[in-house]
């Protein structure tokens, strides 16, 4: 009698666990899990990706009382200093959170390109008109296939050009120059389209390159010129906006899908704002930093329409040999 009493209060213990776990969920979707999350950005802690990335982990750990906490990583800290392991690292769960461009990511998929292809948009009206609309869309469906879960655009900027030879006004002016380019695919062919001699030297040796002549220029976006002082070794700047470099605030899809709703909105509405808070920042900055080279002593030259023309006629084999590893559907997503 006493082992037949006790055998049934057990199988009533367990089946009140059992409704206990039903009722509170999984354990992976629970309102109270706690998170120490780390989060990797390419530059350094004086930038606005730093800064920006810095407002989420504060946002995060006031919002749920210090259930959430982010630890942020410059220089990816978290990956050796490589960009591009970073996020390999990121799509397979091994870091949870990074500020990286789409120049990056296409690394893992040809399709990132498209949003750096050349002479694509104009000025910034027609990078928010596609990024808020079918084009950043159809981006994050990319960032969805290789596992992250996008939060949000940040902005490095037009890429210019700087030499030290003579005023880029035409493509004719380019031929012959010896340009430091990102070690991209795309951005190989695209200079010798243009007829320059691309160098894919890593970012370190670019100002020393540029003192000894090495090199006759390179192309980056303003921040990346003003804070490598590259005013000291280059006297022209060429402002065509001929490739834009848009940030991706991204998180780990399989750690975003095992959180609750609750902290899947979270995390979305407070990454939204820190990516557009980075925005604000490298938009206040950059103009700033404009002045600040002019007053150094660089030549700004800006195109006039009709230029403008003629580089993205220059450019058009490019769009030939690219559309279908871009893919039609998405080139035109991004057509302003």
């Amino acid at each position: 009698m006493k082992k037949k009493l006790l055998f049934l209060v057990s199988i009533g213990l367990i089946v009140s666990l059992l409704s206990a776990c039903s009722e509170g969920g999984s354990a992976g979707s629970a309102e109270n899990e706690s998170y120490e999350l780390q989060m990797s950005v390419t530059v350094t802690e004086t930038s606005t990706w730093y800064e920006a990335a810095e407002k989420l982990a504060q946002d995060l750990e006031d919002e749920t009382d210090g259930r959430i906490t982010m630890e942020v990583y410059p220089n990816e800290g978290l990956s050796n200093g490589d960009s591009g392991q970073a996020v390999e690292l990121l799509s397979r769960g091994n870091i949870d959170l990074t500020f990286n461009s789409t120049i990056i990511y296409s690394i893992l998929d040809d399709r990132f390109g498209v949003a750096s292809a050349p002479f694509l948009f104009r000025d910034l009206e027609e990078v928010d008109k596609v990024f808020n609309g079918e084009g950043g869309e159809a981006i994050n469906e990319v960032l969805r296939d290789i596992g992250v879960e996008p939060l949000g655009f940040g902005q490095n900027g037009f890429r210019q050009v700087t030499n030290s030879a003579h005023p880029i006004k035409s493509p004719g002016d380019i031929d012959g120059l010896d340009i430091r380019i990102p070690g991209i695919t795309m951005y190989t062919d695209l200079w010798r389209e243009l007829g320059a001699n691309p160098s894919t030297m890593t970012f370190s040796e670019v100002f020393t390159s540029l003192q000894q002549g090495a090199i006759d220029g390179q192309e980056n976006p303003i921040d990346v010129i003003h804070s490598s002082k590259l005013e000291e070794v280059q006297d022209y700047i060429t402002m065509w906006n001929y490739s834009y470099d848009p940030l991706v605030l991204g998180i780990n899809k399989e750690l975003y899908d095992s959180m609750s709703e609750e902290d899947q909105e979270l995390i979305s509405r407070l990454g939204a704002e820190a990516a557009d808070y980075q925005v604000e920042l490298a938009r206040e900055k950059e103009a700033e930093q404009i002045e600040e080279l002019k007053d150094a002593g660089m030549q700004f030259y800006y195109p006039t329409d009709e230029e403008l023309d003629a580089f993205q006629e220059a450019v058009q084999p490019i769009y030939d040999e690219y559309e279908d590893i871009w893919g039609s559907d998405l080139l035109e997503a991004f057509t302003p």
